[in-house]
Formats: C-alpha cells, structure tokens, sequence
C-alpha cells in the first residue's frame, strides 16, 4: 500500500542525530512513522511531539502524501539560562507515495498527545468481490 520514495531518508535521519542538526524548510528533516492496515482502512501514525497543530501542514497531490510541521522555539524569559537543549526544533517532513488502491478523497486526521494519525480508505475498486456468471451456455450434441 505504501512506497518508499527515498531509499536513502534512514540514514540521513541517522547523521542528523549523529550531527545535531535540525530541519529547515528547505532540507527538513524526517519524521519517525508507523504505517498498518486495520481493517478496511490503511492507518499511518507520525510522531509529532511538541508540535502545536496549526504548525502542521498536511497535503495531498494525486498519489503523493506530504506531512510537514514545525516545532518552534518555546519564548523564555531574559532570565532563563538554558543548561541543555536535547529536543530538536525545526522543520520535520515526510513524502509518501501512496498505491492507486488508497481513497485519498476521504482521508481522516487526528492529532492526540504528539501523534498525527492518518486513516486512508481502501478504494472500493480494491476491496474483493464476487464475479457473477451470468447467462446459461446451451448444450449441443454434435452427430457426424
């Protein structure tokens, strides 16, 4: 259901931990994600947290999925010091290419403590379904 796009996006991910760096809107970096079938619904869960949801831009062209957000410095007063910055800020992306069995007309979006879930429908013309015979083949017996 679901197509990697860049076979390379694990390791840059891995050197931006390694290097500390975070993302900006024109090389953001990637964001974790989980991507399952439940039922009839094909559900992809991206870990967001700290993201407040009007920094969440959430689009989609034909097939291609595009998630991006921000997580944005929390304003401190003058008189804080800060001792460690751990938590990445920035800009975080990711680009799915989703399959032509997916109804991307419908799809839902829920954001509930850092998670964004996306809930795509399978398309109809890809659910199973019985074929009919129809009509009655004539039996003829030939004599020769």
């Amino acid at each position: 259901m679901l197509m990697r796009t860049d076979p390379f996006r694990e390791l840059d991910r891995l050197t931006q931990q390694l290097m500390g760096t975070s993302g900006t809107w024109s090389r953001p970096s990637p964001m974790p994600m989980d991507a399952y079938r439940e039922g009839e619904e094909y559900v992809i869960a991206l870990d967001l947290p700290g993201v407040s949801t009007d920094a969440i831009d959430i689009d989609v062209e034909r097939n291609m999925l595009t998630v991006k957000a921000e997580r944005r410095p929390v304003t401190k007063a003058d008189t804080v010091q800060m001792e460690l910055s751990e938590r990445p800020l920035g800009v975080f992306s990711r680009q799915l290419m989703l399959a032509d069995t997916l109804d991307t007309e419908h799809i839902k979006a829920d954001y509930d403590a850092g998670v964004l879930t996306l809930r795509i429908p399978i398309a109809e013309r890809a659910k199973p379904r019985k074929i009919s015979i129809g009509g009655e083949s004539a039996h003829k017996q030939i004599s020769g």
